[in-house]
């Protein structure tokens, strides 16, 4: 369901993220009220440092009755703030101001500031599906196995002052030596399927997999996961789908790959390091996942071709 934008001006409330992965959020900061203004609305504008914080304002605008909660930062700033407004009316409005944005480009929010701001004045209010995991939602998605080692370790790379990309790829290169493959059991509808992988990626509705839309998804109200396997492999072939797990490119043929509304991993360990929106968390066995169908109302851009169901 899309509906038209409507709301009181001096009930907007803008999670803005100081600590985003980029600096383009506190560079926003000064401007942020003027473009508010110029479609007159006043908004209040609050300025989170950390995720925790971020959840916690979140919760508060939506329990002050808040007619729009707006996210600004990257894919786990919108988590943050989504987590709080999943089953409730208020919509979400999106100003992409991380690294990568894989939720605003899914959601074809324009990347400049003052476009994805306008889009909150212009746009249509949208019922989007939600993924979780043991209760914890992911708007893109989650992954077990290769990508949580090599984001803990690009965190520890990034702690010893190497920048971003310099620390993924070595944190990439050390995973690809030191990790050893998850043993899982994935029960899907009653069915088991047991064996090893180095890493499941569960997908938020399906990703496409090949054309010009790579690594996209056509749809975010399809009401399903997607759940993809690789097989056991060398560590040539792990790095290179590695490489296409985190740029959300995959090769159907050395994927397994099914379409499910919920599933549970069991393991042989009880707690698993699992990938939720780039933040990882370690996770009591058996992993639940389920999708939550329409579960978030998110502002989107007014034109055909939005990834959504009309």
């Amino acid at each position: 369901m899309i509906e038209r934008t409507s709301m009181r001006s001096d009930r907007l409330t803008c999670i803005l993220n100081g600590a985003a992965g980029s600096n383009r959020a506190l560079q926003a900061n000064d401007r942020l009220p003027d473009l508010f203004a110029q479609h007159g609305a006043h908004a209040r504008i609050l300025l989170a440092t950390d995720g925790e914080e971020i959840a916690d304002l979140a919760r508060r605008a939506a329990e002050e009755n808040s007619d729009l909660v707006v996210a600004a930062g990257g894919d786990g700033t919108m988590n943050g703030v989504a987590s709080a407004l999943i089953g409730t009316e208020t919509p979400l409005g999106v100003l992409p101001l991380g690294t990568l944005n894989h939720f605003a480009k899914d959601l074809h929010i324009p990347m400049e500031l003052e476009a994805a701001v306008a889009t909150i004045f212009t746009g249509q209010v949208a019922q989007i599906d939600v993924g979780a995991v043991n209760g914890r939602p992911f708007l893109n998605n989650s992954s077990l196995g290769l990508y949580p080692f090599i984001v803990r370790e690009r965190e520890k790379e990034q702690s010893k002052g190497h920048g971003k990309w310099v620390a993924f790829v070595e944190a990439a290169l050390f995973a690809i030596r030191r990790y050893s493959p998850l043993y899982v059991n994935l029960r899907v509808d009653d069915r088991n399927q047991s064996d090893r992988s180095p890493f499941i990626f569960i997908g938020n509705n399906r990703y496409e997999l090949s054309g010009m839309h790579i690594g996209a998804r056509v749809k975010l109200d399809a009401g399903k996961l997607s759940v993809y396997r690789a097989p056991h492999a060398g560590r040539i072939k792990l790095l290179r789908l590695a490489l296409q797990a985190l740029a959300g490119q995959h090769a159907p043929d050395d994927l397994v790959i099914l379409d499910t509304k919920e599933f549970w991993i069991a393991a042989k360990r009880d707690r698993l390091s699992v990938a939720i929106d780039g933040e990882v968390a370690a996770l009591r066995t058996p992993l639940h996942y389920r999708c939550l169908p329409r579960a978030l109302n998110v502002i989107v851009p007014a034109k055909d071709g939005i990834p959504l169901s009309n």
